[in-house]
């Protein structure tokens, strides 16, 4: 158990992290990698750099500032967050429990621009296993995706029915030795896929090959999880793609924060940290108040 536990090492969870743990609050940082910052090789408009600086350059910075000030950092991918008391952060690699969350994992994950997705949102496609499983019982369910995160939200659905489908969409499977030990409970069918059909409700996934397979409701997991992905789960407001915080980074669950790119805010470096700033500052009050 600590005190904070931070999502994302981009510039707003590593400014995010420096408060809390000056304020001698165990802080913990879980990502599992920089993100695609890090591979800018020009960066001209960042304060108090004289010449041009890489985003590597940048962010290995930020993190060894931040282990300086005793910092921990866990690399993992997140893939749910749960409270029962407090905030349970679920990664591919263990379970980190903590008083307060702050979500600082940049913009949305990967979206699917696939026929049909949009047509069949609230009529068998749905982006929340934990929120629409119980619909689905006894069905055969598909779960679009090919990461850790495609994985979970399948193994969420075995609650339900035992007849899941992972659909890679043609990719590679990008997964940890957890995940290969759940994949033994699923179809897994790596063909590309052209679009999902039906009538008024979904009823198949169609290939680009001319085949198709039916189903009864498909899941979106691709890519990684995204802070939209954690909010649906956990009833936070979001609106336009974007998780609705104050100006503290506080959302509507207490104890749980959000910084930089998620909120939907000017995507600028400088934004980012000061956003993280504002939400660390935010997190070490929220504690402080807890533990007296």
């Amino acid at each position: 158990m600590v005190d904070v536990v931070i999502i994302g090492k981009g510039p707003a969870g590593i400014s995010s992290s420096l408060y809390p743990v000056r304020g001698n609050l165990s802080t913990l940082v879980v990502a599992k990698d920089f993100g695609g910052l890090y591979k800018t090789d020009k960066i001209d408009n960042y304060y108090g750099f004289p010449e041009t600086i890489t985003g590597k350059e940048l962010m290995d910075n930020g993190v060894k500032q931040a282990k300086r000030l005793a910092v921990e950092f866990a690399e993992d991918e997140i893939v749910d967050i749960t409270y029962d008391g407090s905030f349970n952060v679920i990664g591919n690699r263990g379970t980190y429990k903590a008083m307060a969350v702050i979500l600082a994992v940049g913009q949305p994950g990967r979206k699917l621009s696939l026929k049909g997705i949009k047509d069949f949102e609230g009529k068998g496609i749905s982006y929340c296993s934990t929120c629409d499983g119980f619909f689905y019982r006894d069905k055969k369910v598909g779960v679009i995706g090919y990461t850790d995160f495609a994985v979970h939200e399948a193994s969420e659905l075995l609650t339900y029915t035992k007849d899941i489908t992972l659909f890679t969409n043609g990719r590679d499977l990008e997964i940890d030795e957890q995940s290969k030990d759940i994949l033994q409970q699923l179809k897994v069918n790596n063909k590309p896929i052209a679009g999902i059909g039906g009538g008024d409700y979904v009823e198949e996934v169609e290939f680009t090959d001319g085949t198709s397979e039916s189903v009864g409701g498909v899941f979106i997991a691709y890519g990684s999880a995204s802070a939209l992905s954690f909010a649906l789960k956990m009833g936070v407001l979001t609106e336009n793609n974007a998780v609705v915080v104050d100006k503290d980074g506080s959302t509507n669950i207490p104890g749980l924060f959000a910084c930089g790119d998620c909120t939907g805010t000017f995507k600028q470096i400088s934004v980012a940290v000061g956003q993280g700033a504002m939400a660390g500052k935010a997190v070490l009050d929220y504690v402080k108040k807890l533990k007296k």
